[in-house]
Parts: structure tokens; sequence; C-alpha cells
């Protein structure tokens, strides 16, 4: 029978892609793939991609609530995770969690334009 191995991409449905992706590039870092899907923008991360992409047919954000993705847990790897922490709030970024140290290092969450929730951790 055949199984599946794991998660190997990751996309968040969002308003405006060009704002996204820019805020991503701009706040986290991230760098686009070399190709993409016309509808979104692919981030060079490892080991899962990671992507911004146009809301799929039916799909309306403005209706979700309290905010798009609530129950849905992404994180993304950091190597300073306070030192990017630092540099959201400072650029008026809503910070959801502050930072604290457990299992995975440290870790905070921010809410991302859309209002995504995205916990940032720096153990590898």
């Amino acid at each position: 029978m055949p199984h599946v191995t794991g998660p190997d991409f990751i996309a968040l449905q969002v308003r405006d892609v060009a704002a996204s992706a820019a805020f991503y590039e701009q706040h986290l870092g991230l760098r686009r793939a070399p190709a993409g899907p016309p509808h979104g923008v692919v981030f060079a991360t490892s080991p899962i991609a990671f992507a911004v992409r146009e809301p799929l047919p039916g799909v309306d954000l403005d209706a979700a609530s309290p905010r798009p993705g609530l129950g849905v847990a992404v994180w993304l790897h950091a190597d300073d995770a306070q030192g990017l922490h630092d540099a959201l709030a400072a650029a008026g970024v809503p910070i959801v969690t502050a930072p604290v140290d457990g299992p995975f290092g440290r870790t905070f969450t921010f809410a991302d334009p859309d209002g995504y929730a995205v916990t940032v951790h720096d153990r590898a």
C-alpha cells in the first residue's frame, strides 16, 4: 500500500501576493525560488518549500474569524529568533506570543499581513 512520507509543501492563501511576498522577503529575509506558479510566489526554503498564493475559488479570507489559518500551526526556523523578534517588533509587526525558551529553542509568534499566526524557532 502506498504511504505518505510527510509534509512537502506549505502555502498560505493571501489577499495580495505581491505584498505578502514583499513582507516575507523584507522582514524574514526569504528569497524567491527560481521558478514558481503564476498565481503565487514560492520561496527557496528547506527542507520544505514555503509559498504565498492567491486564494483558491470559494476561499474568503475576510470571512475567516478570528483570522485565517486558525487551528493550523506554521513554524519557520531562524538562526536567531530573538533578533528576528526584535526586528519585527521594531517594524511594527504584531507579535502574538512573546519569545520564550522551550524544547525548540527560542520561540515566538507573529501575525503576517493577512493575520496568519506564524511561529519562529531557532533550534535546529
